[in-house]
């Protein structure tokens, strides 16, 4: 692999995707276009997972009737920043994602993989649908959208009610829209290379 550094992204893109990217908390009640959400997922979808397993499955609430619904699953802390965002995402994932497996891995028999041990498809259905939680972020950093992504809210209560009767289980939400940055808080701290990394 070339060290060139020529071909990396501009100093924009690394600014909008990273640097200057902030989790946000008050929202504009500018409206997120369906059309939007699909160009999101039409990008998240080309970024890998573990032999293509794609488990990651997002419940895009936006509509008056879905955030009431969602309300009672919402902590005190998160409920009124999620009841004004445009768009809360629910990250979820598909415990039996592996039935889709010889659709999206056909060259193997890549579901008698995960079939054969429970806790394999557990570990690989979190890590892999957790994946694509934060390709959302990216994705939706990338089209000009502000995130929210939080936890405090009960999982047990939002499977209850969106995912009656199916193999979806919650994982985690993302509020999307246009950011108020009044609402910002101060950037907290974050490690340094030699805190969190080791050369090896």
């Amino acid at each position: 692999m070339s060290s060139d550094l020529s071909d990396v992204l501009h100093s924009h893109a690394l600014e909008t995707l990273f640097l200057s990217a902030r989790t946000h908390n008050a929202w504009k009640p500018t409206p997120v276009a369906d059309e939007v959400l699909k160009k999101l997922y039409d990008l998240l979808r080309m970024a890998p997972t573990s032999a293509n397993c794609s488990p990651g499955r997002f419940v895009f609430v936006r509509s008056a009737e879905g955030k009431e619904k969602l309300r009672p699953a919402l902590s005190k802390g998160n409920l009124d920043k999620t009841m004004a965002a445009p768009v809360t995402v629910i990250v979820a994932t598909d415990r039996l994602f592996y039935d889709m497996l010889p659709r999206l891995f056909p060259h193997s028999d890549a579901r008698s993989w995960f079939t054969s041990s429970p806790a394999v498809a557990e570990q690989t259905a979190f890590r892999n649908g957790t994946l694509q939680g934060a390709y959302l972020i990216m994705a939706a950093r990338a089209l000009g959208l502000d995130c929210g992504p939080m936890s405090g809210f009960d999982a047990t209560l939002i499977d209850a009610t969106f995912f009656q009767g199916t193999s979806w289980t919650a994982n985690f939400l993302i509020n999307l829209g246009h950011g108020d940055p009044q609402g910002l808080f101060g950037r907290s701290p974050r490690f340094a290379f030699e805190d969190a990394c080791v050369l090896a």
